[in-house]
Parts: structure tokens; C-alpha cells; sequence
């Protein structure tokens, strides 16, 4: 199957290499469906006479695009399009797990072998053979900051609070475990996230769930519990909750957060959600920093298999509690998942990982509507911003 002569690409100004900027235009047309499956892409000759530019800049794309997962190669044959993970014929024996919410691979597929080659090349690659320190390298502190400055409204993130993870499950248990003690209250939503049940339950910390309404956790039912328990910490996911799917308001955060301040509540915001309600309120690292925890990670939105997460202190006493926790639990954070997700949110290719993921809910979201129609739950501001993160 050959592409068709009329087929000429148009690589875009830029300051990238040129290379770099035709093997975009390559993944464009993959994904838009100008190039399908087992297209034949034109001889290296043929496409750099038609291009105007030299010979070498499109052998350079075509073996970048390669080890991106793009095309194969194949001696005396040429170059074909690679059929997207996303298209291929997916089966399974047995029973489908739903327990977990496991964000679309193929963007991050896609783009991985390009992601190993550059960080190849990285001055700092020989220092994460070494263990990290244990707040992680200051990289991945600075770019872990940056992402979340830019995707989940946290604009007063200082990476200098900031600590690496093994993923945002491993920062709940590292914070809940420094503040917490076996047989002690937690305090959390009455539909909550099963990792924290289980963190719990596995902790010997007893879990009182709370009431909630179409926002989320109830105020009133909040304060009772504080009076009731005597509980000091409360475990809480206000965007995008896991499972309801709700999201609390601006009104209904400030009530919380002057509850917590009124009892001496500590609050540990689990954001993991964060980057797909764009338009939510603040975070409530950002309303009571002095007395927030915050956790969150990639898992959701790059790649589950990086275990890239981070934990945001409140001050600096809190910060050396937690690192306390990390020397004894863990010694150092990983190194190298949180490596590729830092170089992948210092040049960009996070970005477009995370609008390609979000493209892709907003499409199983209504395909969810139109399947189960009534059935989905009715605040409908939920699903709007849900579906609105493009």
C-alpha cells in the first residue's frame, strides 16, 4: 500500500529541529487518520526532493520516528505506520477489574522510545543511578512543581515543600503514616477511594466515613464527626472524587477549610484528579496552606508504570516529618520513572500526553452518557467540567 503521490506534509515554523518538527507532522497525520495502519510512507529521497530539504533530515525523522513506535522499518521494503495501541485488537479471559481507573496507555506509548532517547542524552543521567535524596532530585522537585502550577490550579506550588514519590498511593501512605497512629480516627468521605480504605485497614487506623451530597463531603456532618471522635486528620479527594466523580465548590471548600481551622484539622488533599476540571476551584493547598497536606502524581494522566509522585508540605516542620517517614520507609524516592515524566514536563510532551488522555474521557464520557443515560448520576455541572478538559 503506497501513500498517495498528492501526499506532502507541511512541517510548521518553529524553533525545534526540523527533524523533530516532520516527525510531529508524522504523528499528526497518524493520529488524525491521514496515515493508517500499513501505509507505505514515500522513499527518503523522494520525500526530501518533495520537501526541498536535505536527505539527511528526513532519514534523521524517519529513525526518531521509529523509536517513537511510529513505523517499522523493513530492509528492501520501507517504512510503514505502526497501528496506534489504541486500535488494536484487545482481548481478555476472565473477569474485567474495575477497581481501578487506569488512564489511556497509547499517548504515552507512543512517545516513550523518543523520551528514553533524549533522556539518554541528559548531563544529569549518571545521578540517578545513585540514590536520590530524600526529597528527590531538585529536577524532578522543580518540574513535579511546575506540572502542578499548570494542570491542576496549584499556582502557589514552591517545589522547596515539594517531595518525590513512588506515585501519589505511596505519598497517602508516607503523609498519613507520619500523622497518624494505629487506632487512631481517620476521617474521610463515606464513598471513598478503596487504596485508602485498604491503607487504612492495612495501618490499624479506624475510618469513619462522612455523609455527602451532589458536592461531596457534608460540613455539618463534618464538624459532628470532629466533636464525636476527637479526630484530627481528614482525608479528603474534593475534585473529581473518587467514585463519585463529584466536585466541590469554591463555597463548599471555604466552609471546610473554616471548620478545620476553627478544630485544629489537619487535611490531606489527595488532587490525582486534579488535571481534568480545569475550571475548579482552588485546591485546598492553595485556601489553607498552613494546614494542608497535598498528594498527587502522573498515574492518572503520563503513565500509570512511571510511580511518579509528589507530597507537598505545609511548613517546614512538616516537611522534615516527612521525610523522616521517607528514610524509613523507603530510603530515597525512585529515580528514573520520575526522570522520564521530568523530561517529558520540561519539554513538553506532558502537555500533549495530558490533552490527548482528555480528548479521550471526554469521548468515553459520552459514550457513558448515551449508553447509560439516566443512570449516570444528575448534578450535571460534574460532567459538564469533566467533559469540558480538552
Amino acid at each position: 500500500m503506497r501513500v498517495p503521490p498528492t501526499w506532502t506534509p507541511v512541517i510548521p515554523d518553529g524553533d525545534a529541529p526540523l527533524y523533530e518538527r516532520l516527525v510531529s507532522v508524522l504523528r499528526a497525520d497518524i493520529g488524525s487518520g491521514v496515515l493508517t495502519a500499513g501505509v507505505r510512507l514515500p522513499p527518503q529521497r523522494d520525500l526530501a526532493y518533495r520537501l526541498g530539504v536535505g536527505l539527511g533530515t528526513v532519514t534523521r525523522a524517519y529513525v526518531e520516528a521509529e523509536k517513537a513506535g511510529l513505523v517499522s522499518a523493513h530492509v528492501g521494503r520501507g517504512s510503514f505506520v505502526n497501528a496506534p495501541t489504541a486500535h488494536r485488537a484487545f482481548e481478555r479471559d476472565g473477569p474485567i477489574n474495575l477497581a481501578q481507573n487506569i488512564a489511556l496507555s497509547s499517548p504515552a506509548g507512543t512517545r516513550i522510545a523518543e523520551a528514553l532517547a533524549r533522556v539518554r542524552r541528559r548531563p544529569d543521567l549518571l545521578e540517578h543511578l545513585a540514590y536520590a535524596p530524600p526529597m528527590g532530585h531538585e529536577a524532578q522537585r522543580r518540574a513535579g512543581a511546575a506540572w502542578l502550577a499548570r494542570t491542576s490550579s496549584y499556582e502557589s506550588v514552591d517545589w522547596r515543600r515539594l517531595i518525590c514519590c513512588g506515585g501519589a498511593q505511596q505519598g497517602l501512605a508516607l503523609t498519613l503514616g507520619a500523622l497518624l497512629r494505629p487506632g487512631e480516627v481517620l476521617l474521610t468521605e463515606a464513598l471513598a477511594y478503596h487504596g485508602l480504605k485498604s491503607l487504612a485497614l492495612h495501618s490499624g487506623w479506624r475510618v469513619r466515613g462522612l455523609p455527602m451530597d451532589a458536592e461531596g463531603l457534608r460540613p455539618d456532618a463534618l464538624e459532628e464527626a470532629i466533636l464525636a471522635t476527637g479526630a484530627r486528620v481528614l482525608a479528603v479527594l474534593p475534585t473529581l472524587q473518587n467514585p463519585t466523580g463529584r466536585i466541590m465548590s469554591r463555597s463548599r471548600r471555604d466552609a471546610i477549610v473554616a471548620i478545620a481551622r476553627k478544630h485544629d484539622l489537619i487535611l490531606v488533599e489527595d488532587d490525582i484528579y486534579g488535571a481534568y476540571a480545569q475550571d475548579a476551584p482552588p485546591p485546598f493547598a492553595m485556601l489553607a496552606p498552613q494546614r494542608t497536606f497535598y498528594v498527587s502524581g502522573v498515574s492518572k494522566t503520563l503513565a500509570p508504570g512511571l510511580r511518579a509522585g509528589f507530597i507537598v508540605a505545609p511548613a517546614a516542620e512538616q516537611f522534615e516529618r516527612l521525610l523522616d517517614a521517607v528514610r524509613v520507609m523507603t530510603y530515597a524516592p525512585p529515580a528514573f520513572g520520575g526522570l522520564i515524566a521530568t523530561q517529558w514536563i520540561e519539554d513538553g510532551t506532558a502537555d500533549t500526553i495530558l490533552a490527548e488522555v482528555r480528548d479521550e474521557a471526554a469521548a468515553r464520557l459520552v459514550m457513558a452518557r448515551q449508553l447509560l443515560g439516566a443512570a449516570i448520576e444528575t448534578p450535571a455541572r460534574t460532567w459538564r467540567r469533566t467533559s469540558g478538559c480538552r
